[in-house]
């Protein structure tokens, strides 16, 4: 299957790449839903995670993110490389699932967040942007330094929605690509799994170490490490 992924990337012109929380443990960040990962340790995370806690529960919501959702200190692997490696030879867009920032530290330029990002950080009244070092070094909540109100991550907490801009151009994107390779996620996580019934190009193909539901609608099927797979390919 590696060298029938090869020739889809070398015979592509317009590739994207659909990535999940699966990509990034090779950088150290645990994923959510496998045997070790983050739901499985932590009481009722999902709920953690909600708009409704962050509201009501700020304090409780910023210890938890603080301690299990932050890696400052993560960096790309060799799979986040790749994908921004081959932009320079082919037109490479990326749809992630994930908030760690690690496919733009790798240097993609393209790079459709579904989720958000941990770097930004929103003053919930003012919008004055605040880094992540900010909430880092923040007392427990942190507040505006200019009208003293909470400041949110720009993640996408349970309860609410997508960004529309950012949706708009990540199904554009999947309609046009050539490729669609879907990396680390279980695609169980809606809206967002569904956004690969758009793609109409010629190769699916999806690197997950787990079998998937959407396993017998692909062209190409490889249950191997990400970072191993990606070893194994050539840019040109």
């Amino acid at each position: 299957m590696i060298n029938k992924l090869q020739e889809a990337i070398n015979n592509s012109n317009t590739i994207v790449f659909f990535t999940g929380a699966g990509l990034s443990t090779a950088s150290g960040i645990p994923d959510f839903r496998s045997a070790t990962g983050l739901y499985k340790n932590v009481y009722r995370a999902e709920q953690m995670l909600s708009h409704t806690f962050f509201e009501y529960k700020t304090k409780d919501f910023y210890d938890f993110y603080k301690e299990k959702m932050l890696y400052p200190d993560a960096l790309p692997n060799y799979a986040h490389i790749f994908m921004s490696k081959l932009q320079e030879h082919k037109n490479v867009s990326v749809v992630t699932q994930n908030i760690d920032g690690l496919h733009q530290k790798a240097g993609s330029k393209k790079v459709y967040e579904l989720h958000g990002s941990v770097l930004r950080n929103y003053c919930t009244h003012c919008h004055k942007f605040f880094d992540l070092d900010y909430i880092i070094n923040s007392k427990d909540i942190p507040y505006c330094d200019e009208c003293g109100s909470i400041v949110k991550p720009d993640v996408v907490l349970y309860e609410e929605g997508l960004d529309e801009h950012t949706v708009f151009n990540a199904v554009k994107s999947i309609e046009q690509a050539d490729l669609l390779v879907v990396c680390g996620t279980s695609l169980v996580v809606y809206p967002a799994a569904s956004f690969i019934q758009y793609f109409r190009g010629d190769t699916l193909a999806i690197i997950n170490k787990d079998a998937t539901s959407y396993d017998s609608r692909c062209d190409i099927v490889i249950h191997d490490d990400l970072v191993n797979t990606f070893k194994q390919l050539s840019i040109d």
